[in-house]
C-alpha cells in the first residue's frame, strides 16, 4: 500500500466512525459530529475534581446547570453567590468558588483596602458556613502603578484577610488574567509575579487561580508553569484558546496532557471548566468534562 492509498483509507474510516457516533475514550478530543455519543456521559476516572462556571450559560438557570453537573459527576459549580448555595446543597454539588469584589479595582490599592477587604471576608464567612472550600479575589488594574508597588500593596492587602481564612478553613485565590486581550491592564497577568505575592503573603490559605485559557493567552507554556509553580495553585480554569470556546480541535491546547500534568503535581483541589460554548451547550460541558477525565 502506497502512502497516497493508505491515507485515503485512513480518512474513510475516520469519516466511518464519526457518522457512526463513536464512543470516546478518557481524555480523546472530539469534533462536535461525536456529541450525540455523549449524551449519556458521567465522569468515571476521578482523577480530576471537575467543575462547572455557571455564568457561560447564561441562558441556563442555577438550577438546570445544576442537575446536570450532578448528573455527568461534577463536584460542583463556580462562582455561585451565597443566596444560590441552597441550589447546590440540593443536587450535592460544592460551591467550589465564591465571588468576592470586582476585577479592575482590586487589593493593589491600599484606598481600596477598606471596602474590598469587606467583601472578601463576608464572602469568606458564607463560604465557611456553607463547608464550601474556595474564594475569589483580584489584584485590580495598574493604571501606571509599578508592579513592584503593586506587588507590596497586594501583600498588605491580603494579609488583612488572610488570617479569617485560615480560622475559617478557607483558601482566597486570586485569579491570573490576562491583560493582553481580555483585562487590559490587569496586574496579576504573569504566573511568576502572582507567585511571588503568595510567597510573601506566607500562607497556605492563599493561592493562585490559574486560568490555562488567560495563561496560554498571556505568556504560554503551561504544563511546565504548571509544574514549576504547582505549591502556589490552589484552583484551574479551563477553556479552548483562541476564542475562550469549547475543549474541540479547533484550539492550541491539549487538554487531556494538561489535565495528566496537573494529577501529577498532586492537585486535590477543582478545575472549573470556564468555556462559552458556542452551541449545545449541556453536551459541550458533557464533552470537555471527558477531555478532562483523564
Amino acid at each position: 500500500m502506497n502512502r497516497r492509498t493508505f491515507l485515503v483509507r485512513s480518512l474513510a474510516v475516520g469519516v466511518a466512525g464519526i457518522s457512526a457516533g463513536r464512543a470516546l475514550g478518557h481524555g480523546e478530543i472530539a469534533t462536535p459530529a461525536d456529541l450525540d455519543a455523549l449524551k449519556d456521559f458521567k465522569v468515571t476516572s476521578g482523577r480530576i475534581n471537575q467543575s462547572v462556571c455557571g455564568w457561560c450559560y447564561r441562558d441556563i438557570s442555577t438550577e438546570e446547570l445544576g442537575a446536570h453537573a450532578a448528573k455527568i459527576g461534577l463536584k460542583g459549580m463556580d462562582l455561585v453567590r451565597p443566596e444560590d448555595f441552597p441550589i447546590l446543597k440540593k443536587y450535592g454539588l460544592v460551591g467550589t468558588m465564591t465571588p468576592s469584589h470586582g476585577i479592575k479595582k482590586g487589593l493593589n490599592r491600599p484606598g481600596n483596602h477598606e471596602e474590598i477587604c469587606a467583601q472578601i471576608e463576608e464572602s469568606i464567612e458564607a463560604t465557611a458556613q456553607a463547608g464550601y472550600p474556595n474564594v475569589i479575589c483580584f489584584s485590580g488594574n495598574r493604571e501606571g502603578m509599578d508592579d513592584e508597588e503593586g506587588l507590596e500593596n497586594c501583600v498588605i492587602g491580603v494579609k488583612k484577610v488572610v488570617g479569617l481564612a485560615e480560622k475559617k478553613g478557607i483558601i482566597l485565590n486570586m485569579e491570573l488574567l490576562n491583560s493582553k486581550v481580555n483585562h487590559p491592564d490587569y496586574m496579576c497577568d504573569r504566573t511568576r509575579w502572582g507567585a511571588e505575592l503568595a510567597r510573601q503573603v506566607g500562607s497556605p490559605n492563599f493561592k493562585l487561580l490559574y486560568d490555562i485559557y488567560h495563561m496560554q493567552v498571556q505568556e504560554g507554556d503551561v504544563i511546565a508553569t504548571i509544574r514549576e509553580y504547582s505549591e502556589y495553585i490552589g484552583h484551574y480554569h479551563t477553556a479552548g484558546v483562541p476564542g475562550r470556546h469549547e475543549l474541540d480541535e479547533t484550539q492550541e491546547l491539549y487538554y487531556p496532557a494538561i489535565m495528566n500534568a496537573i494529577v501529577e503535581t498532586g492537585f486535590q483541589g477543582y478545575v472549573a471548566h470556564e468555556f462559552v460554548p458556542t452551541h449545545d451547550p449541556l453536551l459541550l460541558l458533557n464533552h470537555g468534562a471527558k477531555v478532562c477525565d483523564v
